[in-house]
């Protein structure tokens, strides 16, 4: 069995070679592939003036330049009418395409001014003016130059600034006595512009980018605490399910014995209804564990209800919130959920009343009308030292319980009520949430 035989590595000077057939490949990959042309130049700014500036610009370049062009052609350098015009029209009209498709204008501009010191060469009036290139080119290529750094790469801004250099010496090498070291003020100014507009291009890159992620992070953080304020909610609820089902499970399990002469049947059920309200209630265990954060411990004490919305805001005066309370004597029955979701609404609204308007005056209501439970929270503008006029209570966790006003829309939507919140005249804020007192699927 034969050994197969490695090659021996190319010679240096071949893979000098290959690295620069490479490079030249990639360079001529960069001048022939375009970014893709969609929106003019500064069209994401935000001010009108700003994004015409492109248009402007170019206009003016080019109803200055082509006459001017066309008129130094023929006087300066003696070169034909129709032939200078051409020149003229192929060196500056292009600069308008250059606000959609720089990297294109430049093409038909650099073709056209290489052509341009072709003709001039042989021009009988060419000697001792600007060769190979006339002012009015370094002018426009100079404006070409910052709409191509606007748009391009760096690998393409980079090839078309050693193509500028390469030409220019090109013609240093063809005609030594006629030029006047005019392409290497080009070839410098050139390089100049491309990496100016290069770095404002790559500055505003980065903004727009920062900006998205912001925004992006800013409804990630909205939807995360929606989330964490759902799964409290549900983790409260948990103790009003259990409670129910604890009682469904007693009374099942006691029934056989509170009721004579049950038939066996009647027996057999209760059994049944028993071991499914166990079942039922060891589940909603292993689901309080799934919503529970990490390291979070259990809550011990029962959840609380209208009957301690006294205390809270007792609790609120003490902490320096001039509040009063308007509570009726009797509200009759009211379901666990509502019972519960009212005083995290009351709790969440003084709160807030304690982040951004300290001090201020605050008025705290509940009644019932047609079947509703009505929960107002009113407070003034804020006080020496507090929030500024008519501002809003954030929507973010803060000193309270919860989440704001997103727990408070969250726990009316569960009990299928209505939320109203907003600034008022006098620089208050108002907090009224109707709370059904039937049973109503939530929205």
């Amino acid at each position: 069995m034969k050994t197969p035989v490695t090659p021996p590595p190319p010679p240096p000077p071949a893979r000098l070679r290959d690295a620069l057939r490479a490079s030249l490949r990639t360079l001529g990959t960069a001048l022939g592939t375009p970014t893709r042309p969609g929106a003019p130049l500064l069209a994401q700014a935000g001010s009108r003036p700003v994004r015409l500036l492109p248009y402007v610009v170019a206009f003016v370049l080019v109803a200055t330049l082509l006459p001017v062009t066309v008129t130094v052609l023929v006087g300066d350098y003696e070169v034909g009418g129709a032939l200078a015009g051409a020149l003229a029209t192929a060196q500056t009209a292009p600069l308008l395409l250059a606000v959609t498709r720089p990297l294109q204008a430049w093409w038909i501009i650099g073709t056209a001014d290489v052509l341009g010191a072709l003709v001039l060469l042989g021009a009988d009036g060419a000697a001792g003016r600007p060769w190979p290139w006339t002012p009015m080119i370094v002018i426009g290529y100079l404006g070409l130059m910052l709409a191509v750094g606007l748009r391009e790469p760096r690998r393409t801004l980079l090839g078309v600034w050693l193509v500028t250099g390469a030409a220019g010496f090109a013609f240093q090498v063809v005609s030594p006595q006629r030029s006047d070291g005019i392409h290497v003020l080009l070839f410098v100014l050139s390089g100049v512009a491309l990496l100016l507009t290069a770095t404002l291009k790559e500055r505003g890159d980065a903004q727009r980018r920062l900006a998205e992620q912001e925004t992006i992070s800013e409804a990630e953080r909205a939807r995360r605490t929606l989330l964490e304020e759902r799964a409290r909610i549900a983790r409260e609820l948990h103790d009003v399910v259990a409670h129910h089902m604890s009682v469904i499970t007693v009374q099942a399990d006691s029934a056989p014995y509170r009721i004579e002469g049950l038939p066996d049947a009647a027996r057999e059920e209760f059994t049944t209804i028993a071991a499914a309200a166990r079942e039922s209630l060891t589940e909603m265990r292993r689901l309080l564990v799934v919503l529970r954060s990490e390291g979070a411990e259990g809550e011990r004490a029962p959840q609380p209800g209208l009957d301690r919305v006294q205390q809270l805001v007792e609790a609120r005066v003490r902490a320096g919130v001039p509040a009063e309370l308007s509570l009726p004597a009797e509200l009759g029955p009211v379901p666990p959920a509502v019972d519960l979701s009212a005083y995290r609404i009351v709790q969440e609204a003084l709160a807030n009343v304690v982040r951004h308007a300290p001090g201020a005056p605050t008025r705290v209501s509940v009644s019932v009308a047609d079947g509703r439970l009505t929960v107002l929270v009113v407070n003034g503008p804020a006080g020496q030292g507090g929030s500024p006029r008519g501002r809003s209570p954030v929507e973010s966790p803060g000193s309270g319980t919860g989440h704001g006003l997103v727990g408070m829309r969250e726990r009316v939507r569960l009990t299928g009520g209505t939320l109203d919140t907003g600034p008022l005249p006098d620089g208050g804020f108002r907090v009224a949430a109707r709370l059904p007192l039937t049973e109503k699927e939530p929205a």
